[in-house]
This record gives structure tokens, C-alpha cells and sequence, in this order.
């Protein structure tokens, strides 16, 4: 902090900042400066690739060296991956459809590697991309509403194409129109599914980014005490926090999974 001047608060305030790029201006911002919707938060993006081509390299990896053999320790772990996200859709999914369990898997691995990112010391990225004339650094993907709120607005339009697909435009549309209340509450079951369908992607976006978020906080408001004191607070803090980001993941998996099936049955 002292090199570069900051308080505090500054020092608090630039390790929340993405390193932010317009499109519409082909510059990158600093600072306080804001744009238009061509704003992209590079971090976020190069993170959220990196660590996706991580996870199918990995199991790729797996696939192909798998044996029936005493397995290694990469195909156990990928084995009991699957074999729990497997459990977790027979138990929650009703239809049949082959793509649930291999969308469930990557957003349960996808999600916990974003959040995996935030027990990286949160000085030791940021430090080496300044080496390389970086000005801000953010590491962890889910604590960007950006990354949360377009995953979970993917999950809400495959929920919209499988309700069309299974059920069919029109009793797609005749149970949004007389469910719960029958046909003669045509508005006000409107009214209802709107709220519905809007609840279902902020509640989604939100637990993620605001439980990743205060985790990233409180690791930066500890980057702060004295060396002797980060090491006291910040491992138990860690070692919690290993459930918290365990958990989002589990949760927002379980959650597509039952708004998924719901998209398969009929009222």
C-alpha cells in the first residue's frame, strides 16, 4: 500500500476493480471512469475460459486413460464427480433427458473452480500482473454479477427452450395462463409467473456473487492486520470458507436441476 499510495480504503477499493475493456472505445478503463454496455471485465473472462478449458482438459484427461484396472487418483476423483452428480439428478429430475447430468456436472465442477479462486492469497495474482503493467486483478469469477447473472440466466432460457420443446407453445402457454388459479385468473396467473420466472435467475446470481463476494471481503480486509495476524485469521477463515464455496456450487447445480425438471412436467 505504501508504494502505490493507497489507504485503506484505496487498497480495499482497487482489489475490488476489474480490469474493465470498451469495445466501443477499444481502451481500457482506470479508476472511477465508467462505460457503456461494450464494457468488458477481462478478468472475469480469461478466468472464467481458463479455468472451464481446466475442467474439460481434467476430465478429458480421465476419459481417455481410464482402466478398469486400480484406477488412479484423477479417474477416482472423476468417478465419484460423476457418480454424485449422477445421484443428485435421479433424485431430483423426473424426465429423461440426456443432457441434464452433463450440464449439472459442468456447472457443479465450473462454479466450484470459480470459487475456488478465492483462497488464492488475494495480494499474489495482482502483484505479478502489475509486474506486467496490469493495473487490477480480480481472480475469482463469482464474485462478478456479470459471470453469475449470464449463468444463471443461460439456466432460466434452457428452462424456456425444454418447457417449448416438451410441453409445446400452446399448453406451454395455457399453463402460464390458467395456473394456479384456472382460466378465469388469466392476468393475474401472468402476473404470478413473471414474478416466478424473474425470482428464479436473480436468486441464482445473487447467492452466488453475495456469499463470494463477502468471502473475497473479509480475505481483503485480513490482507490488511499485521502478517502475524493474517496468518492467525486467515486459516480458520479459509478453511470455512472451503464449505461456503463447496456448498454455492452444490446448490446452484440442484437448483438448475429442479427448474429443469419442472420444464418437463406438465400441470
Amino acid at each position: 500500500m505504501s508504494e502505490t499510495g493507497h489507504s485503506a480504503t484505496g487498497y480495499i477499493v482497487h482489489h475490488l476493480t476489474n480490469l474493465r475493456f470498451d469495445l466501443t472505445q477499444m481502451k481500457f478503463l482506470h479508476g472511477e471512469e465508467t462505460g457503456g454496455f461494450g464494457v468488458v471485465h477481462l478478468d472475469t473472462m480469461v478466468f472464467s475460459i481458463a479455468l472451464g478449458s481446466l475442467f474439460l482438459w481434467l476430465f478429458m484427461k480421465a476419459a481417455k486413460s481410464a482402466t478398469s484396472d486400480v484406477p488412479g487418483p484423477l479417474q477416482n476423483f472423476c468417478e465419484i464427480m460423476v457418480e454424485f452428480v449422477d445421484t443428485q439428478v435421479k433424485d431430483s429430475f423426473h424426465g429423461r433427458n440426456p443432457v441434464i447430468a452433463p450440464l449439472a456436472l459442468t456447472i457443479f465442477i465450473w462454479v466450484f473452480l470459480w470459487n475456488t479462486m478465492d483462497l488464492i492469497p488475494v495480494d499474489l495474482l495482482p502483484a505479478i500482473a502489475g509486474v506486467f503493467g496490469i493495473p487490477y486483478l480480480r481472480t475469482v469469477p463469482s464474485t462478478d454479477l456479470n459471470s453469475t447473472f449470464g449463468l444463471s440466466i443461460s439456466v432460466l432460457l434452457l428452462l424456456y427452450y425444454y418447457s417449448f420443446k416438451v410441453k409445446g407453445p400452446i399448453h406451454f402457454s395455457m399453463e402460464i395462463l390458467t395456473h394456479p388459479f384456472g382460466i378465469w385468473l388469466m392476468p393475474f396467473n401472468l402476473l404470478l409467473r413473471i414474478v416466478e420466472d424473474l425470482a428464479k435467475p436473480i436468486s441464482l446470481g445473487l447467492r452466488l456473487f453475495g456469499n463470494l463476494y463477502a468471502g473475497e471481503l473479509i480475505f481483503i480486509l485480513i490482507a490488511l492486520l499485521p502478517w502475524w495476524l493474517q496468518f492467525v485469521l486467515g486459516w480458520p477463515w479459509a478453511v470455512f470458507h472451503i464449505l461456503v464455496i463447496t456448498l454455492q456450487a452444490f446448490i446452484f447445480m440442484v437448483l438448475t436441476i429442479v427448474y429443469l425438471s419442472m420444464a418437463h412436467e406438465d400441470h
